[in-house]
C-alpha cells in the first residue's frame, strides 16, 4: 500500500461541508468530497461521472498552517439592473497550508499524481476563487496514511516555521478512521461524494478520527552546545 501526498496552499481556500442558500461556510480541514472533486478534475472526469473508484481511497488530512477565517459578502443584481438578489455571505480560511493523503493501490495512485501535475481541468482549493499557489503533488511513497500524517516534512512556510521557533511542533490531523475507531474517539461527517452530477449532488456519511502528530520544525533557531569549562581550558 502506498499514499499520495498533496500540499495544499494559497491566498484562500474553502472546504464547504454544509452550504446553504446564501450562507457559504468553509471547514477547518479540507473535505474528502473536496479532495476527490480536485483528483477528478485533474484526471478530466465530468461531474457526471463514477467515482466509486476514487471514493475507496483512504483519506486523511493534517494542519501545517491553519489560516484564519474570512467573511466576504457578495451582491449581484440582474443584467438590466431592475432586480437585485439577496445578500450572501461566504467564508474563506486565509494563508492555510494542508497536507493531505490518500492512501490505495499502487497503480490508481500513480495515475493520479501524473494527472494532477498535469491536469486536464484547473484545479482550485474548494472553489474555483481559490486557486492554489505552487506544484500540489509531493509524489506517492510506500507506508500507509497514519504514516505519511506523521512523517512528512511540515509543510508551513518559512516564515511561519522561522515565527513559532520551538524544535518540533504539534499538527492536528483528521483522517479516515480504521476498523472499530482505532486510534481514539471517532465522530461521523457527510463529506463522502456519492454523485457530483449537478441535477442529483449526493453525499455519504463517512466516520472520522481527530488526533495529533508531532514533526521536525527545520528552520528551529540552532542553539550552540555549552561548555563552561571551555574559557579555562588550556
Amino acid at each position: 500500500m502506498s499514499t499520495l501526498r498533496l500540499r495544499l496552499a494559497g491566498p484562500l481556500q474553502a472546504w464547504g461541508a454544509h452550504s446553504r442558500f446564501v450562507r457559504r461556510a468553509t471547514e477547518t480541514a479540507p473535505t474528502k468530497s473536496g479532495i476527490i472533486g480536485l483528483l477528478a478534475a485533474a484526471q478530466g472526469r465530468r461531474r457526471t461521472d463514477d467515482v466509486t473508484d476514487l471514493c475507496g481511497l483512504r483519506f486523511g488530512v493534517r494542519a501545517d498552517q491553519p489560516g484564519r477565517l474570512l467573511r466576504d459578502f457578495q451582491t449581484a443584481r440582474s443584467l438590466d439592473g431592475a432586480r437585485s438578489f439577496p445578500l450572501s455571505y461566504r467564508y474563506y480560511l486565509t494563508d492555510a497550508v494542508f497536507l493531505a493523503v490518500v492512501e490505495g493501490a499502487d497503480a490508481l495512485l500513480t495515475g493520479l499524481d501524473e494527472a494532477v501535475r498535469s491536469p486536464h481541468f484547473p484545479l482550485y482549493l474548494g472553489r474555483r476563487s481559490c486557486p492554489p499557489a505552487g506544484p500540489i503533488s509531493l509524489g506517492v511513497h510506500p507506508g500507509d496514511l497514519n504514516h505519511a500524517l506523521a512523517t512528512t516534512e511540515w509543510q508551513a512556510s518559512a516564515g511561519q516555521q522561522r515565527q513559532i521557533g520551538a524544535a518540533t511542533v504539534w499538527l492536528d490531523t483528521v483522517r479516515d478512521a480504521g476498523p472499530q475507531g482505532q486510534g481514539g474517539a471517532v465522530e461521523t461527517v457527510r463529506d463522502e461524494p456519492l454523485s457530483f452530477d449537478p441535477a442529483r449532488r449526493e453525499y455519504g456519511w463517512r466516520t472520522v478520527a481527530r488526533g495529533r502528530v508531532s514533526v521536525a520544525n527545520p528552520h528551529a533557531p540552532q542553539i550552540p552546545e555549552h561548555d563552561p569549562l571551555a574559557v579555562v581550558g588550556g
